[in-house]
């Protein structure tokens, strides 16, 4: 979220009522900043791509843990060791899983860094005065100004559902609808 509007609450209940409400009408692109989580804004995320990531990753990689075995004592550097097959699978197993898991947890961490648009050591939103407050005791909503159904009404709709006050982040034009 580059440009649009964001509404303070000082409860949670308005949170939720002022999301019902923009969802209602038909906005997509909200965004919300609250201390904990809130339940009514919380159960409308989108399920998170982030297992799927970790699963197809730890499949690759336990396979690339199986084939670089295979392919350094069957195929390239191959030792008759008492009698054994060349193909042995079950002592490729655990460097096999190893390598899985490690590369499913490195997969998830980016994965996660990378979904969650971290590292942001900036946004600005942080320019709002009172804004650091959102991690202590009050809850901010915000509508994107890219939402195709932003209009000139949404300040109108945050503060029929309770906000303290509404503030525009971003350029200078639309400032004057917004004091």
């Amino acid at each position: 979220m580059r440009d649009g509007v964001v509404a303070e609450f000082d409860a949670p209940e308005g949170l939720e009522r002022a999301f019902a409400r923009l969802t209602a009408l038909g906005y997509t692109r909200l965004r919300s900043w609250t201390p904990y989580p809130v339940r009514g804004v919380v159960t409308r995320l989108p399920e998170s791509l982030v297992p799927w990531i970790m699963l197809v990753a730890g499949l690759v990689g336990a396979s690339l843990g199986y084939l670089v075995q295979w392919w350094c004592n069957a195929h390239d550097y191959r030792l008759d060791v008492g009698g054994r097959p060349y193909n042995s699978i079950p002592a490729y197993i655990p460097i096999a899983f190893e390598s899985g898991v490690l590369a499913a947890c490195l997969a998830g961490f980016v994965a996660i860094l990378g979904l969650s648009g971290l590292p942001r050591l900036y946004h600005r939103v942080f320019e709002i005065e009172g804004f650091e407050r959102a991690s202590i005791d009050r809850f901010w909503i915000g509508v994107d100004a890219r939402d195709p159904r932003f209009e000139d009404g949404v300040r109108e709709v945050l503060e029929a559902s309770g906000a303290l006050r509404c503030a525009w982040i971003g350029g200078d034009a639309p400032q004057q609808r917004l004091p």
